[in-house]
């Protein structure tokens, strides 16, 4: 058997090197990286349960930067309502499609990598603030945001806010996700 190496080229097609690639999250000053978590549960489209792939700890995580609609009747359904204009049925339906979406890109057993930005790290609920990175190199976070899934918000800041706001006016602009639908959420 011949052994055939293989040189690390950057090829546009491969998605780990894609303009989704994680590089940039790595680069922000002040970060924690926690690497071998694995998904343990989807909660909604901006929050998730995570395990230790080699422990026992568990917690629950809030990505930064964004709000998907709630897939749950809550107060915070009934906030948005509010602020929306939409009824809770169709909030409720639109938060479901973005649920659906994170189960299709990273569903339960994905291995992660949690980015957290050391001065912003929980949320009001003290869950832990941070940028999923999956396997293929891209951020969870940003997927849901350029694919129109989830908007940029400003509720818990992060480093990336600026850019995830371009990219939601992008997936606006172009009837992406729930944009497909209507035009606020």
């Amino acid at each position: 058997m011949k052994y055939n190496a293989q040189t690390p080229i950057r090829r546009a097609d491969e998605s780990s090197f894609s303009e989704n690639s994680s590089s940039k999250y790595f680069q922000i000053p002040g970060i924690n990286t926690e690497t071998f978590w694995i998904i343990d549960r989807v909660l909604d489209g901006d929050s998730l349960i995570v395990k230790e792939e080699f422990g026992q700890e568990a917690k629950e995580i809030r990505l930064y930067g964004l709000d998907a609609p709630e897939v749950y009747l809550s107060r915070k359904m009934r906030e948005d309502e509010a602020k929306s204009h939409i009824p809770a049925s169709l909030l409720l339906q639109y938060g479901l499609m973005s649920l659906n979406y994170v189960l299709q890109v990273a569903p339960p057993g994905t291995k992660i990598t949690l980015v957290t930005e050391k001065k912003n790290q929980l949320d009001f609920w003290l869950r832990q603030l941070a940028y999923v990175i999956l396997p293929s190199g891209e951020c969870l976070n940003e997927l849901l945001i350029t694919n129109g899934w989830a908007k940029a918000s400003h509720s818990y800041y992060c480093s990336m806010l600026p850019e995830y706001q371009t990219l939601n006016f992008q997936a606006k602009q172009q009837k992406l996700g729930i944009y497909l639908f209507i035009e606020v959420f």
